[in-house]
């Protein structure tokens, strides 16, 4: 079993690691998960070995690939469920078709993720939790050795 995070994750890369999960980070395109998902699948390959993650568009990108690589399960740091602002234009419409366990990893103060809108739209995945870490933003680096112990608990305990 292998983690493939998007885009610069080393501190991610090397916690796993340091828990004995494999772990690679990818290095994404830019110009919109269009092209980044591709990328994302060609490096990652396909099918329940494979754990896709990310932290924030990373993230993004890993869900969105999950649903066509059939990976093993997600671990989504820091959403971006809406723009700031613009809680109005969520970015849920792929979600009902994940069918992995996914764990998403979520500042109570990330201005990317309406903790409400969070709650309610993950039920549309059949195997989701939600874990949030308090006084976080949009980004979980202060909090990271926490984060990975709640993502490897995730993994070896939902994850076959």
């Amino acid at each position: 079993m292998r983690v493939v995070l998007g885009a610069s994750m080393k501190p991610y890369v090397v916690g796993f690691k340091r828990r004995e999960i494999d772990a690679v980070a990818v290095d994404l395109p830019r110009g919109g998960v269009e092209k980044a998902v591709p990328v994302f699948i060609k490096t990652s390959g396909r099918g329940h070995e494979v754990i896709g993650g990310g932290q924030s568009f990373g993230g993004r990108v890993a869900s969105m690939a999950a649903i066509e690589a059939d990976f093993g399960g997600l671990v989504l740091f820091s959403y971006p469920l809406h723009r700031p602002g613009f809680k109005d234009q969520l970015r849920t419409a792929h979600w009902s078709e994940i069918r992995c366990p996914t764990l998403f990893l979520s500042g109570d103060r990330d201005p990317f993720a309406d903790l409400a809108l969070l709650k309610e739209k993950i039920k549309l995945i059949p195997s989701a939790r939600l874990e949030i870490f308090k006084g976080q933003g949009h980004g979980l680096l202060k909090v990271l050795d926490q984060a990975l112990d709640v993502a490897a608990d995730f993994i070896h305990n939902n994850i076959k």
